[in-house]
């Protein structure tokens, strides 16, 4: 297990004292559990789970949170004016998964979005986590347009501040045109879905070296990114709903 000394982060809006974090064991046996916990798989030495849940004994654990977009019905969790509105004060909704998105347009809102989503990060380090995977980096690209990269990129460089205090590591998720940004961000390493299918791994490791833990969700993209990467970095398939052991969905497999 690697041990990262975290520089010092200066930015306008958020600065991180050193502090020594552990990542994740680079290529290491991976189960991706954030639609439930479940006793790991034989070989897992790495889990990502929801931050409601507790960690699994005696692993590296990942904890998951929805720090750009809102879970489904969960709106009134959060002021009306730190969700997404269009022209036409319609809140923007990630259609794919139908959560809205929260508006970090502006440094006061992204401080108060950081706020919430801080007191999360904080009970993953209280229960024990080693790591935060922020998901939804890219929820500028479905935004209409109305949020930037640059936004995007001054958020995440709060929580990664906020993480590093905790002595959490910190993941980026997907977004991989960001990946040569780490250093400003504040990133450890990368959660990345299909880099396989969509010849993105490259990208990551750039950034990251081995330290990079691929999601698949099909045999195609598995078979891809097990013959590219399979000897480098940690590949898992899983079904799209991450559905835990037992499940009728459930599926996984590796390299």
């Amino acid at each position: 297990m690697a041990t990262l000394l975290v520089p010092t982060l200066a930015t306008d809006e958020a600065a991180a004292a050193p502090a020594a974090v552990s990542l994740p064991p680079a290529h290491a046996g991976f189960d991706y559990q954030i639609g439930g916990a479940y006793p790991p798989p034989a070989g897992v030495s790495v889990v990502s789970r929801d931050h409601d849940d507790a960690p699994a004994a005696g692993l590296y654990n990942i904890c998951y949170v929805n720090a750009f977009q809102v879970q489904p019905g969960a709106e009134g969790d959060w002021d009306s004016d730190l969700l997404l509105h269009d022209a036409n004060g319609e809140v923007v909704y990630d259609q794919d998964w139908g959560e809205a998105l929260l508006d970090t347009s502006t440094a006061a809102k992204r401080r108060r979005i950081a706020d919430t989503v801080d007191g999360w990060i904080d009970e993953c380090a209280a229960k024990g986590y080693q790591a935060i995977e922020p998901d939804n980096y890219d929820s500028y690209s479905r935004s209409e347009k109305l949020l930037t990269s640059a936004e995007a990129e001054a958020y995440i460089t709060l929580l990664s501040a906020h993480a590093h205090s905790d002595g959490l590591a910190i993941a980026q998720k997907n977004t991989s045109e960001l990946a040569g940004d780490a250093a400003k961000t504040g990133l450890d390493f990368a959660v990345a879905e299909e880099c396989g299918t969509y010849n993105e791994c490259g990208d990551y490791t750039a950034a990251f070296g081995d330290h990079v833990i691929v999601i698949e969700y099909t045999a195609k993209g598995l078979k891809k990114a097990c013959s590219g990467w399979g000897d480098e970095l940690s590949v898992v398939r899983r079904d799209l709903d991450v559905s835990p052991a037992g499940s009728p969905k459930y599926e996984r497999q590796t390299c």
